[in-house]
């Protein structure tokens, strides 16, 4: 089904993505919520204006299963109808977490009638730790017809309900499901788990890991290969093919997580064709106890999940699903990055932290690699004057527009952040060296005359010597790259604010010079408290708009500007 130019769609620019809502680029300044909070028109109706006073323009949250279909065949969208209403007039979209079959490696949301019924509706089996044996899991099997007909039924149920009666495109994307996998063992350890393990391999499967199976283990990638050489002799087990083991169990499970997430996409899909994605528990070697994220063994953290050695896997054999989506806690969070942009899908961060950490990555996350969005998990519970993410977003959603006009003609874009100097996550982070256009720029903390604090910012080219800087905490150096430059220096340097947030018009408020560019060499972003230390002559300045507009110039060797 192709969109209508009303729906919500993505969109390829250049090397960056671009989600379009009301066909206009968008840019998602997302909360997550609570789990329970969309349960509950009554209950929004206390969030609504704090998630505006957050700067927040979108919200994630959950329809579960349990609450629309709480008898088969019998749906109630009464609760997410109110919903939907609230976000309106808060001038709020939403992106719906559909808690189907699966939330965090369990399937804690589906129906009574689901949950009360093993015999239709079977249970993955895990091994207990203290006996060895098989035990029943708190998780539906991905091998049933009967569970994957039950969930892509309610999934098409609701997303029917959403074509039906939002049609001002309140909701802009859906999540299937929510980390995927099996919590508890790295495998079904159910009898048709085993039968399938020891039965043929798929031969779409047995293809794609041979030809396109890394970063798979080493180990598999060998005796792949000599299988398929020898493929007159019938299709190779799994068990062939993998052998045992943590890694073997993942893929195996991953294969047919991804077939039956596709089935409810699909479902949905046909019905209405905006973005659906799915969201990753991220795995993270530790010796501490694994709660709601982390773990450094599949089974540890959901098994079977769209991790990075099996993304490319996922997207394969989940074709339905546009983009695949990372949760980041305790992982690291530029690599984490990195590998979710493999297949060139966008890339977008639902769940990550709440608190300064978080927050400051937003800006690595839009500025240095083009995500849509990153989103802090349950900023619900506190308010705005405590979240972290207030300075941040409202900033943010002031400029966007040129951020994506940046985005949209291509224009060279840097975004960065340096954490408290006496932080463990602090070492490691030396100046951001870039290059944009015919100037490499090194991005290091702001000049204080005492202890240099965080920072989050971002620099966008606006032509060949003009920039616009965004954040606090920060100064920005420019060096030519031409051959036959002599000196590179700052032109202006204009503090500018926001007139109208509609269009993104500047304003100038004052003209920066003398110790606010350390005599015209820096362009220097500070902290809304930056440190004095012990100096007597107060030549810093606070941070205020947090907006800057620089204009640079380079005189040659025979001292004539370099026009460029």
């Amino acid at each position: 089904m192709a969109p209508t130019p009303s729906t919500s769609r993505l969109t390829k620019v250049g090397s960056s993505w671009q989600l379009l809502v009301d066909g206009e680029p968008y840019l998602i300044l997302g909360a997550e919520l609570q789990n329970s909070s969309m349960s509950s028109a009554l209950y929004m109706d206390t969030i609504w204006g704090k998630m505006v006073a957050m700067g927040v323009n979108t919200v994630l949250g959950p329809v579960t299963w349990e609450d629309i279909e709480p008898q088969e065949g019998t749906f109630d969208f009464t609760t997410l109808n109110m919903v939907l209403e609230g976000a309106r007039i808060h001038n709020l979209r939403l992106i719906v977490l559909w808690f189907g079959s699966y939330k965090n490696g369990t399937s804690c949301y589906i129906p009574s009638w689901v949950k009360t019924d093993a015999r239709r509706f079977p249970r993955m089996m895990i091994q207990n730790k203290n006996t060895g044996r098989p035990e029943m899991s708190n998780s539906i099997s991905i091998f049933s017809d009967e569970c994957v007909a039950a969930d892509s039924k309610a999934f098409a149920a609701l997303i029917t309900h959403l074509k039906e009666v939002d049609s001002q495109r309140t909701v802009i994307m859906v999540q299937v499901q929510n980390e995927v996998g099996l919590l508890g063992d790295s495998r079904d350890r159910s009898h048709t788990a085993d039968a399938l393990y020891k039965s043929a391999m798929p031969r779409a499967c047995l293809d794609f890991l041979a030809q396109d199976g890394q970063p798979l283990q080493a180990q598999f990638q060998g005796s792949i290969r000599d299988l398929r050489s020898d493929l007159e002799k019938g299709l190779p087990s799994w068990d062939d093919v993998l052998g045992t083991g943590f890694y073997a169990d993942e893929i195996f499970m991953a294969y047919y997580f991804a077939l039956y997430v596709d089935k409810v996409t699909s479902a949905g899909k046909k019905v209405l064709d905006i973005p659906f994605f799915i969201n990753v528990w991220q795995p993270q070697p530790s010796t501490e106890a694994v709660v709601a994220a982390g773990g450094s063994l599949p089974g540890a953290y959901p098994s079977g999940g769209a991790v990075r050695s099996v993304l490319g896997l996922w997207q394969k054999f989940a074709p339905s699903v546009d983009f695949i989506a990372p949760d980041i806690y305790t992982a690291d969070y530029a690599a984490t990055l990195e590998a979710y942009l493999l297949g060139n899908q966008p890339l977008f961060i639902p769940e990550q932290r709440r608190d300064e950490y978080g927050a400051r990555r937003v800006w690595l996350a839009i500025g240095k690699y083009g995500a849509l969005g990153a989103c802090p998990f349950g900023i619900d519970s506190v308010t705005a004057e405590e979240c972290a993410y207030t300075r941040h977003y409202k900033l943010l959603r002031s400029v966007s527009k040129h951020i994506l006009a940046a985005r949209q003609r291509q224009a060279a874009i840097c975004g960065f952040c340096f954490d408290e100097i006496d932080t463990p996550c602090a070492q490691g982070q030396n100046p951001v060296v870039v290059k944009l256009g015919l100037y490499e720029l090194t991005i290091s903390r702001a000049f204080v005359l005492g202890e240099p604090g965080p920072a989050a910012g971002m620099v966008i080219q606006l032509a060949p010597e003009r920039f616009l800087l965004l954040g606090w905490g920060f100064k920005v150096e420019w060096r030519s790259l031409s051959a036959v430059a002599g000196y590179t220096g700052i032109l202006s340097f204009l503090e500018k604010s926001v007139v109208d947030g509609s269009d993104g018009t500047l304003r100038t408020e004052r003209v920066f010079n003398g110790d606010e560019t350390r005599s015209g060499m820096v362009a220097n972003m500070p902290n809304s408290v930056p440190d004095y230390g012990s100096g007597v002559v107060p030549i810093m300045i606070p941070a205020r708009t947090m907006i800057g507009e620089v204009a640079v110039y380079t005189l040659g060797v025979d001292g004539m500007r370099i026009e460029v």
